[in-house]
């Protein structure tokens, strides 16, 4: 019968082990293997190191290689494998008689003894006959007539009747690494009342003094505000501590804006001092200051209200973030380095008082947790590392095989979880207490991150999660349940910075690789 379960006869192992034979299954819907890498399916194949490491230097060099599915076929220029009769790098070697010949083409090596003149010690330098022809020829060809000895001579001897060669010429460039400016773009300086822009503005229908995070939050959806001045892509966005009444942007082209975000919502300040694209800034707990991090291998400290560069520190390396320690009576500050240490300096003083050295790549984010006792940071060589403020050792260090490299974080407003942004199209969490685990419940997917070092910001209430996309898109999750709340086109480049207005209800900035930073309601 069809339908019974049990074999009544011993079936040979041959039939057994026979494929599966007959029609394909028409109810069957996934006819597809399952992924077994990042981009598809890969069929495992056994060949020899040497076998593969001569048909893929054959198809660097010839640009055909033999197609191993097929035996026989070649992939690639398939002309190319017909003219060489599909010889691969290890056949195309030539022959011992063919070196032979070269060989004796070859100059004696000539007597050491004999310094000069007929017979004498070439060495390694001795040519190939017919060389010096083959080089004229070649650049006859070129159009070009080689000088004389005579002439080459001349060139090359400075004339006796020369005058001293002016002090201008031998004099060294001026160091402009240390030489800061600042420009005022505002209406007034002060106002009626002699108050600068760093006054929280009262006479909005929005309490900026109150503790952010408290009104509920909602998601942004069209454009309230454009701001242009810069010249090449930003580099971070970072609102005013607390009131939310400025913002900051560093850019590419070397400077830092400082713009209005209420009222005119103009440029009020440029700062400029760095040489080279600004990596990272970040605000005081105050704001009275802020610091700037650029490849040009410079931290510096700026006045927020006037401008003034207050102090400048370096390690001779390029730094990649940079963080204010949160609470308002340290003056001290972490940043995270190229040669995989994060260094840790007294802004008063100007003096390094730590270093923390464990991480195996460049630094990418440091975030500091547990009421600014610890901090987490992550870096290139996919770790994520939790310290004590002031101790150099490591209390947890996660490295697991599927992890990809971190590039940006944010903390959850409940101080619990940690938000970052993944290599791999996904933002994961960790724990910020004691144990520092995965929730692996929480991961946020659907944007494309791959490439780029793209921001990702929890709301201030702790109710969403943003994140960037090198597609130009604005992406938001809901936290709880983790699936994608909304995604906004916002530029036509990929977005890398996007920040949360932390009095606001709905409002976020936004930028990217244009250089026009969009606000957002």
């Amino acid at each position: 019968m069809d339908n019974e379960q049990a074999l009544t006869y011993n079936v040979p192992y041959a039939e057994l082990s026979r494929p599966v034979q007959g029609p394909a299954n028409p109810y069957k819907t996934n006819t597809l293997k399952r992924k077994n890498v990042l981009t598809g399916y890969a069929e495992e194949a056994v060949i020899s190191d040497a076998t593969f490491t001569a048909q893929h230097r054959t198809f660097q060099s010839l640009g055909y290689t033999r197609d191993p599915t097929v035996n026989g076929a070649y992939v690639g220029d398939l002309e190319k494998a017909r003219q060489l009769e599909g010889k691969d790098v290890v056949q195309m070697r030539p022959s011992k008689a063919d070196v032979e010949a070269i060989r004796r083409k070859r100059q004696k090596k000539g007597d050491p003894s004999i310094l000069d003149g007929e017979g004498a010690y070439k060495g390694p330098w001795a040519k190939y006959e017919d060389e010096d022809r083959a080089y004229e020829d070649e650049a006859a060809l070129a159009g070009e007539e080689l000088a004389s000895d005579e002439e080459y001579i001349e060139e090359a001897i400075v004339p006796a009747n020369a005058g001293p060669v002016s002090k201008v010429a031998t004099d060294y460039q001026d160091d402009i690494a240390n030489t800061e400016t600042t420009e005022f773009h505002g209406t007034a300086q002060f106002d009626y009342q002699g108050r600068t822009y760093m006054h929280i503005p009262q006479d909005l229908d929005i309490d900026l003094k109150k503790e952010p995070g408290l009104q509920k939050n909602y998601v942004p959806k069209k454009r309230v505000h454009t701001w242009k001045s810069h010249t090449k892509p930003i580099t971070a966005l970072r609102f005013f501590p607390n009131s939310g009444h400025l913002l900051l942007s560093a850019s590419a082209d070397s400077r830092v804006k400082l713009w209005d975000v209420y009222h005119e919502r103009s440029l009020l300040r440029t700062y400029s001092g760095h040489t080279k694209a600004v990596t990272d800034t970040t605000f005081s707990p105050d704001g009275t200051h802020f610091l700037t991090a650029s490849y040009d291998r410079q931290m510096k400290l700026w006045d927020t209200e006037y401008g003034k560069c207050i102090s400048r520190f370096t390690t001779g390396k390029i730094p990649h973030v940079i963080r204010f320690h949160p609470s308002t009576d340290t003056h001290e500050f972490l940043a995270g380095m190229s040669d995989k240490k994060i260094v840790q300096f007294d802004t008063r003083s100007g003096e390094m008082t730590q270093e923390y050295d464990h991480h195996l790549g460049p630094v990418n984010t440091i975030t500091f947790v547990d009421e600014n006792r610890r901090f987490i940071t992550t870096s290139d060589d996919k770790s994520l590392r939790a310290w004590e403020y002031n101790i150099p050792v490591p209390i947890k260090f996660i490295a697991e095989p599927y992890m990809y490299s971190m590039v940006r974080a944010s903390p959850h407003p409940s101080g619990k979880y940690v938000a970052f942004q993944s290599g791999d199209n996904q933002i994961v969490v960790y724990a910020s207490t004691d144990r520092f685990r995965q929730n692996r419940k929480k991961s946020f997917r659907g944007h494309n991150n791959a490439g780029y070092a793209i921001d990702v910001a929890v709301s201030p209430d702790g109710q969403f999660v943003m994140s960037g996309d090198s597609g130009g898109y604005v992406c938001v999750w809901d936290w709880k349940t983790c699936k994608m709340w909304h995604k906004m086109m916002v530029s036509d480049g990929p977005v890398v910075c996007a920040q949360w207005h932390p009095q606001e209800s709905s409002k976020i900035a936004t930028a990217g690789l244009d250089g026009v930073i969009k606000y957002w309601d």
